[in-house]
């Protein structure tokens, strides 16, 4: 099965989970720039992976304008963010982005946490998220999970972890014996 990973990524750790779900797939591995001159069709699965800032997705438009109208193709959606996986917002994301890309038969959504590195942001994304740490660190009465992101957001931490792809391996995997399973008429 001919697989393609596409990743977007700003700080590297949506590209380490690319590079890793590729080795370990024996995946082609593609930047999203990259992807956009590929023909996409000649994939059987495509795993798309993308970063996550303040509750927005970031290159969904690209997912829902490129991909071919392959049927058949699976494919695969993992988001790479600095919350818990555990977080209440990691789980309504998860939920819209499914309800969002049923249509272009995206049926795995996967969440990898990644971390936090103030000093790899571009120079305009610094400038807002140092606005954002003061504003949202001097807010009063912080919900359990708000006060978990303040003390995350105060200093550079990776959390990446090479079992947070696993589950993106077995969809992969179910992927792979369904095709193997099927009778050779239907290749």
């Amino acid at each position: 099965m001919k697989t393609a990973v596409i990743y977007s990524s700003q700080t590297g750790f949506t590209k380490r989970y690319a590079n890793w779900i590729a080795s370990a797939a024996h995946a082609d591995c593609l930047d999203v720039s990259a992807a956009s001159t590929e023909d996409l069709s000649q994939y059987d699965a495509i795993v798309f992976g993308s970063w996550i800032s303040g509750g927005y997705l970031h290159d969904l438009h690209w997912l829902k304008d490129n991909l071919p109208t392959c049927p058949d193709q699976k494919r695969i959606l993992y988001i790479v963010g600095a919350s818990p996986s555990e977080n209440e917002e990691v789980k309504r994301l998860r939920k819209k982005c499914l309800r969002a890309f049923e249509e272009h038969n995206v049926k795995d959504i996967f969440y990898c946490p990644g971390g936090f590195n103030l000093e790899k942001l571009p120079a305009s994304s610094k400038a807002m998220m140092k606005l954002f740490i003061r504003t949202f660190l001097a807010k009063k009465n912080k919900t359990e999970p708000q006060a978990l992101m303040a003390r995350l957001i105060v200093k550079t931490y990776d959390v990446t972890n090479p079992k947070y792809i696993l589950p993106i391996l077995d969809a992969l995997k179910k992927t792979r014996m369904l095709k193997k399973n099927k009778p050779a008429s239907l290749f």
